[in-house]
């Protein structure tokens, strides 16, 4: 099959909430229907779509790019004390290039709620110096720090931003969006765009910041943001795009609009290239469990439950032990020794600090090792209960 030479590297789905509005079965087959080679999903803060868009994507035969569209704190992530009506964050795009990238992007997002939540999940600059190996970062749209130094008037700022971002990065990991909305902001940020990627040798890329597959869902999308905002579409003030352009154009629009800056759409496809993250399900994925010194997972899964047993089961007999050590050997068996010692830690620890977990957790409420835990408080044994791992 000849591909287009176009690929959608700004793509907000369902996944973006209350903004984006791609579902991803009918995204991934416009998408196949253009015969795009590839196709990035760049959600905003979160990466939730992710694992179910690669898969659509690789059942299509189309090679699928995993990004974020992060908020970017104005300062530090840790700084939640913005003026009212003042907006604490930029946007930036973010494409893994392989698996450390994936997982460096999986810590961003991560930190982003668990440190610089304020309204939206936030890094900073410190976080991207931090983790940046592995990704290719993207200017963003006109929320982008470098698109808001235009607006504002100060282009020293903007060149300014775009060598950090360069610096960030690394030479050859760093683009400047450039979009074609019809908004005049639009306009004189792609200008100036234009200038910086010439005097300091950045590439160039022709993206869409695609919200809605088609141009007659942009009422529909309006309406969205009506609910996100807490607003209604009578309301004269209500958020909204001023522009129906924000769908998924086709490469024959893209080559159209951008057909004085072909490098601009060349570079989708370098891009694409280097882009190769490769997800393996065929293994279960577990944290690991940190062991004191000198243990493995079955040996200390197995010293816990022996640990306990007498608190348990103060008249112990063989068949109790018979059970225990079945289990513990299928347990071993599956792969699941540490999974078993990860979910006891979380359970310990709500316990301890009156958290409420519930009589039962999971598919392993028959199973005397998770008594034995405290995993569960289900006596197996007393209810004839057997271990179901399924």
């Amino acid at each position: 099959m000849i591909h287009s030479d176009f690929v959608h590297l700004h793509v907000h789905t369902q996944y973006s909430l209350l903004d984006g509005a791609c579902l991803l079965e009918r995204l991934i087959e416009r998408a196949r229907q253009f015969k795009l080679p590839a196709l990035a999903i760049t959600d905003h803060g979160n990466l939730f779509g992710a694992i179910k868009f690669y898969n659509l994507c690789i059942k299509a035969g189309i090679k699928p790019i995993i990004g974020c569209e992060v908020y970017l704190a104005r300062g530090s992530r840790f700084k939640k004390d913005y003026r009212s009506g003042e907006d604490s964050n930029f946007h930036l795009l973010l494409l893994a290039k392989d698996e450390g990238g994936y997982k460096n992007l999986i810590k961003l997002v991560s930190l982003g709620y668990l440190e610089g939540f304020y309204y939206k999940p936030r890094v900073d600059k410190e976080l991207l110096y931090k983790y940046s190996k592995g990704l290719l970062g993207l200017s963003a749209c006109l929320k982008g720090e470098i698109a808001s130094a235009i607006i504002s008037g100060d282009v020293n700022k903007a060149y300014k931003l775009a060598d950090e971002y360069l610096n960030i990065f690394g030479q050859g990991n760093f683009y400047l969006e450039i979009m074609e909305n019809g908004l005049p902001e639009q306009k004189k940020v792609n200008q100036c765009l234009l200038k910086i990627a010439k005097d300091l040798n950045i590439p160039l890329v022709a993206t869409n910041d695609v919200h809605y597959l088609e141009k007659n869902s942009a009422f529909a999308h309006e309406a969205l943001l009506c609910i996100q905002t807490q607003t209604t579409i009578s309301d004269p003030k209500h958020f909204k795009f001023n522009s129906d352009t924000f769908y998924f154009r086709s490469p024959q629009e893209m080559k159209s609009i951008f057909k004085e800056i072909p490098s601009a759409l060349k570079n989708t496809l370098e891009i694409t290239q280097k882009c190769n993250l490769i997800l393996d399900f065929s293994k279960t994925h577990l944290p690991s469990f940190p062991l004191p010194w000198g243990e493995t997972d079955e040996g200390y899964l197995k010293k816990i439950c022996y640990e306990n047993l007498k608190q348990r089961y103060p008249q112990s007999d063989k068949a109790v032990t018979q059970r225990l050590e079945h289990e513990l050997s299928v347990i071993e068996k599956v792969g699941f020794s540490s999974y078993f010692l990860i979910v006891w830690d979380l359970v310990k620890f709500a316990k301890e600090n009156h958290i409420p977990v519930g009589p039962g957790r999971g598919s392993v409420t028959g199973s005397i090792v998770s008594y034995l835990l405290g995993i569960t408080d289900i006596d197996p044994l007393l209810y004839g209960l057997f271990l179901n791992a399924s």
